[in-house]
C-alpha cells in the first residue's frame, strides 16, 4: 500500500507539472507511464488505530514515526475520527 500511495502521489505531482508544461511532449509521456504503473494491484494493507498514541493526532509525520518505530507498522497517518483526529497505523496483511 505504501508503494501504491507513493505512486499515486507521484502521479499527482507529475500531472501538476503537465498542467504547467502542456506543450512538452516528454511530460505527457511521463504522466502516461505513471497512469499505467498506478493501475497495478496494490498489496493488501490492514489499518487499525494506534495502540501507543495518546491524545489528538495533529502531525501525520509524528504518527508515522511512532507507528513504524513502536508498533512495527509499514506506515502511519492522522485521520479524522468522530470530532477529533486519531493516529492510524497501516500493516501489510
Amino acid at each position: 500500500m505504501t508503494q501504491y500511495i507513493i505512486d499515486t502521489l507521484s502521479y499527482v505531482l507529475v500531472f501538476g507539472m503537465l498542467q504547467e508544461l502542456r506543450s512538452c511532449v516528454y511530460a505527457k509521456k511521463y504522466v502516461l507511464v505513471y497512469m499505467v504503473k498506478g493501475t497495478k494491484e496494490p498489496n493488501k494493507v490492514c489499518s487499525r488505530r494506534s495502540e501507543t498514541w495518546s491524545g489528538i493526532c495533529g502531525d501525520s509525520k509524528h504518527c508515522d514515526e511512532q507507528c513504524r518505530n513502536w508498533e512495527g507498522a509499514a506506515h502511519g497517518a492522522c485521520h479524522r475520527q468522530g470530532v477529533g483526529r486519531a493516529c492510524f497505523c497501516y500493516f501489510n496483511c
